[in-house]
């Protein structure tokens, strides 16, 4: 009857257009529904970072988690989650790991062999993140056994009887190891994102690369073997991407080399880990210098006052080596007070992040080396066992995220707070 009235071919011939269509361009129409924010490569200048040609502060957070829980469907809001609330606290930059060697949810299953799944999670944290405004640091391997680390990378070499060393610093020295990451980085790097469509190399949202979360080579306590290995990766790295930046990923003790400075270490013990904040960050491939921030871990038994007057002295030395002895931005990427202290309260750690974001602040004002600092970490409810003694649910506590809001706000206030994202205008506007 509908063919009769000349009704069911044209119906017919627009469905088959419309399914077409559909067929040939449906996974760009799903996954390029959402707005993606304009960003422009993060740059140095000396000891500043810059953004379009303005110094560039940094308030941010570690959420080490975000490719592990993008691959399962049930946890991935979390992603978008924590991000959405990073922006909305006025934080600009994330910490995240981009590695996974071995092991459940693996990226690199082994050398050279990845887990499709795994990469497009990694798509997926990237490309939230740049609908929400937020850079990312990404770090490309662990020092720790956490998610693989150095560890995985030997018991391969050993396992394919290649290895030089069942050693865990062969990773350092070890050609087939160092063949392995140099793989591992390349495939990562020149990574299309399924999602955005751009390589990572060439997506602004990618804030810059680290080489190795916390390196340390207590088998050569000179730091000769990680002083090379650095040299290498990074000069590799390079060769690969020009547009992003570089750090090491170090803790930021002084070495064996350094005389001058080994009374600012914890302790001895911090002399012979086989790194050198001023002799590594001053590799030339290396853009920026990184610092962290454990008093409770290096000082166990001191006094919370006493802790804070090491942060300071802490902070101001290496602030003052980047101006000085680097000429390059110094980056405190990971900062925590433990809730493990038997003295613990939780306004002590208002009081430690304020001491840190002062210091930050001042330089900044000053317009010297310290270039910002990313809280180590942040979590969103219901991820108890995910979390270690550092990390907390911002919002959870009042105080606490008015101390990182404030902060947002006080460097946007120097850096021009025209140029930041929505969430960060209408926060700061209510602050005056």
């Amino acid at each position: 009857m509908v063919a009769g009235n000349g009704l069911l071919f044209p119906i017919f011939g627009f469905a088959s257009c419309v399914a077409f269509i559909y067929m040939s361009f449906g996974d760009f129409i799903l996954t390029n529904h959402r707005e993606q924010r304009e960003l422009s490569f993060v740059e140095r200048n000396g000891t500043q970072f810059m953004v379009d040609g303005r110094a560039f502060y940094i308030n941010g957070w570690n959420s080490y988690w975000l490719m592990d829980h993008s691959v399962d469907e049930d946890r991935k809001p979390r992603v978008s989650a924590v991000l959405e609330a990073g922006a909305k606290m006025g934080l600009t930059v994330c910490r995240t790991w981009a590695f996974n060697d071995g092991g459940y949810n693996a990226l690199q299953v082994s050398p050279g062999r990845f887990d499709e799944r795994v990469f497009r999670a990694l798509d997926h944290v990237i490309a939230e993140a740049r609908h929400h405004g937020i850079r990312l640091l990404l770090s490309l391997v662990n020092n720790l056994k956490a998610y693989g680390g150095k560890t995985q990378y030997v018991n391969w070499a050993w396992e394919e009887g290649i290895g030089l060393s069942s050693l865990n610093d062969s990773f350092f020295f070890d050609p087939s190891i160092k063949r392995y990451f140099k793989h591992y980085v390349k495939t990562l790097l020149t990574r299309k994102n399924t999602i955005t469509g751009i390589e990572y190399r060439n997506d602004p949202t990618i804030f810059a690369w680290e080489l190795m979360n916390e390196p340390r080579c207590i088998s050569d306590p000179s730091g000769d073997t990680l002083q090379d290995w650095i040299e290498e990766m990074s000069a590799f790295v390079k060769t690969i991407d020009k547009n992003h930046l570089l750090t090491v990923g170090l803790e930021g003790f002084y070495g064996l080399k350094n005389p001058k400075r080994l009374a600012v270490n914890p302790e001895l013990w911090a002399s012979s880990l086989g790194s050198d904040f001023v002799r590594n960050s001053k590799v030339p491939a290396i853009d920026f210098a990184s610092v962290h921030i454990y008093p409770d871990h290096w000082f166990p038994h001191l006094e919370f006052e006493d802790k804070l007057k090491y942060v300071s002295k802490w902070m101001l030395s290496h602030i003052e080596d980047g101006h000085y002895e680097l000429n390059k931005p110094v980056f405190f990427t990971e900062f925590g007070l433990s809730n493990l202290n038997k003295d613990f309260q939780p306004s002590q750690r208002d009081r430690f992040y304020k001491t840190i974001f002062d210091i930050i602040y001042k330089s900044a004002k000053r317009k010297r080396a310290g270039a910002g600092a990313l809280i180590w970490q942040l979590f969103v409810e219901g991820m108890d066992e995910f979390n270690d003694d550092f990390g907390f649910v911002p919002w959870e506590r009042e105080s606490t995220y008015r101390v990182l809001t404030d902060q947002s706000c006080r460097l946007a206030r120097i850096q021009g707070i025209t140029q930041q994202n929505n969430y960060l205008k209408e926060l700061c506007l209510q602050r005056q």
